[in-house]
């Protein structure tokens, strides 16, 4: 079972719709058991009975999940594959301390892929769909996979199965959640 938090400023915001929903129908399409939970309200046993877990992304100024740093702290002790996708890679970078710098990139930009890992296994760089303004300082736990022209676009911890993508995969890259669909099943 995969749990899909929504990191949007309120439940069933509008940009729910735009964020968690495409990434539910992709699961969904892949045939992945899911349940989705606004970030105020996981709880314990949410988390014991996920198999993984994915963190969506947020509308551009939407930070407040960044205000409630407690209410992630949870992702140190989870040793279950996790996906934080764009402010999901922010709230996990932050759990283990990492901080935030100013990088926008709105559209579609060239990724590189840095380091060999089994979510980009057989790529060395593709495009993809990018809505952030600001970028993640790497934590010492975790290590870059890939980078665009101005900041680090993945990364991964260095035990955990634990990985962040500052770009949206749900856009223009299904095949990355698919593989992390992979990592998971194969983790259970």
């Amino acid at each position: 079972m995969i749990l899909v938090v929504d990191l949007c400023y309120r439940a069933g915001s509008l940009s729910r719709d735009e964020l968690v929903g495409p990434v539910e129908r992709l699961l969904h399409k892949n045939g992945a058991p899911l349940f989705t939970r606004h970030y105020t309200a996981v709880g314990a046993p949410d988390l014991e009975g996920a198999d993984a877990v994915i963190l969506c992304g947020t509308a551009l100024k939407d930070t407040g999940f960044a205000e409630h740093p407690e209410l992630f702290r949870w992702l140190s002790a989870f040793e279950r594959p996790v996906l934080g996708i764009s402010s999901g890679m922010r709230a996990l970078a932050a759990a283990f301390g990492g901080g935030t710098e100013p990088c926008c990139e709105i559209g579609m930009t060239d990724v590189k892929v840095l380091a060999p890992d089994p979510l980009f296994d057989g790529r060395e760089g593709f495009p993809a769909y990018e809505l952030h303004e600001y970028a993640v300082q790497v934590p010492d736990t975790f290590i870059p996979l890939a980078a665009s022209g101005l900041c680090v676009q993945a990364i991964r911890h260095r035990s955990l199965p634990l990985y962040g993508l500052l770009f949206h995969p749900e856009v223009r890259n299904e095949w990355i959640l698919e593989r992390f669909l992979g990592l998971a099943e194969a983790a259970q």
